[in-house]
C-alpha cells in the first residue's frame, strides 16, 4: 500500500500587482491627449467656441476691444469707436494662460492642495507634454485611500480578501487563488477625487476621476491570527480635455474654452500630459475579520 502525501501550498510571492484597470497607463492615443488637431472653423462651427476668452481673440490675435476715450472740458468722452489691439500669438498665449490660472482660482481655494492647478497650468504651458508629478498628488491620493470608510473601498475589498483567504496553517497566501484578491476590486471604487471638497480644494479640477491604476501588494507578514501587508497604488490621470469635455463643460466657465482652445486649436497645441500619483499604505487584519 503506497502512502499518499500532500503537496505543500505554494506561497504567492511579493512584490505581485493584484489589480490593473483594462484602461492601460501611458495611453497616448487617448482622446484627452489630442492636441493641435483642430481649425478655427472646427473649433467655432463643431464645438461653437466663437468666445473664448475675456482678455482676448485667439482667432485675430487681438486684445479685446476696448473704448476709446478722448479729452473733453475737464474729464473724458468715450467715443462711439471700439479699438483692438493687434498682438502675437506667443503673447496671445501668455494672456490665455494668465487668464487660465486666474480663472482657475474660482474652483481651488481651500485646503492644502489648492496650488496644484497653477502648477499643472505651469507645466502645461512650459513641460512640452512632460509627465507631472508632485508630492501634493502623492499626500491627496493615501488621504482619499484611506479616509474611504465606504464598503466598496478599495482598500477594505483586499483586507477582507486577505483575511478570508490566507492559509493559516502555512502562514501564507496561496499563489493559486490570487484570482481571489483581485475580483473584489473590481467590484469596488478606486480612488477619485470627486467628493463635495473637490469642487473647492482643487482636487476636482485637476485629476477629478482617473484613468488608470495599478495596486500591487509589497509584503505580507503572517504572525499567528494576524497579518500585516504593505499595498502600493499607483495612479495615473491625463490633464487634457477630449471633445465630450469640453461639449460638458463649455457653458460653465471660460476656463474650460481656454484649456480646450490652448490644446486643441492648431495654431496653439500646447500639450497635455501624463499626471501620475503614487501611495503606499500599510493595513492589519486578523483570521476572522469579515
Amino acid at each position: 500500500m503506497s502512502e499518499t502525501t500532500q503537496s505543500p501550498v505554494e506561497a504567492l510571492r511579493f512584490p505581485c500587482t493584484v489589480f490593473r484597470t483594462q484602461r492601460r497607463m501611458d495611453d497616448y492615443g487617448a482622446d484627452d491627449m489630442r492636441c493641435g488637431d483642430l481649425s478655427e472653423t472646427q473649433l467655432k462651427n463643431d464645438f461653437k467656441l466663437n468666445h473664448v476668452s475675456s482678455k482676448v481673440s485667439p482667432y485675430t490675435l487681438t486684445l479685446a476691444k476696448q473704448l476709446k476715450l478722448r479729452a473733453y472740458g475737464y474729464g473724458f468722452e468715450a467715443d462711439t469707436d471700439l479699438e483692438s489691439k493687434k498682438i502675437t500669438r506667443q503673447e496671445c498665449a501668455n494672456i490665455l494662460f494668465d487668464e487660465f490660472r486666474s480663472l482657475s482660482k474660482q474652483v481651488s481655494f481651500y485646503g492644502p492642495y489648492q496650488k496644484l492647478i497653477g502648477k499643472m497650468i505651469d507645466h502645461m504651458q512650459t513641460g512640452n507634454g512632460v509627465p507631472f508629478r508632485d508630492i501634493l498628488l502623492n499626500a491627496a491620493l493615501k488621504e482619499q485611500i484611506l479616509d474611504d470608510k465606504t464598503k466598496r473601498s478599495s482598500l477594505l475589498k483586499i483586507k477582507q480578501s486577505l483575511s478570508k483567504n490566507i492559509d493559516w496553517k502555512n502562514k501564507c497566501y496561496p499563489a493559486l487563488i490570487v484570482d481571489e484578491i483581485r475580483k473584489p476590486i473590481l467590484d469596488s471604487v478606486l480612488p477619485k477625487f470627486d467628493r463635495l471638497k473637490d469642487r473647492i480644494n482643487g482636487l476636482g479640477i485637476t485629476v477629478h476621476d482617473t484613468y488608470a491604476t495599478h495596486i500591487t501588494i509589497r509584503s505580507l507578514q503572517i504572525d499567528n491570527d494576524r497579518y500585516r501587508a504593505v499595498v502600493h497604488y499607483n495612479v495615473q490621470d491625463h490633464f487634457g480635455l477630449d471633445n465630450d469635455d469640453i461639449r460638458k463643460f463649455r457653458n460653465y466657465s471660460l476656463l474650460f474654452r481656454i484649456w480646450f482652445v490652448l490644446q486643441r486649436f492648431n495654431q496653439f497645441a500646447y500639450k497635455p500630459f501624463m499626471t501620475n500619483m503614487e501611495a503606499t499604505v500599510e493595513i492589519t487584519g486578523a483570521r476572522n475579520d469579515r
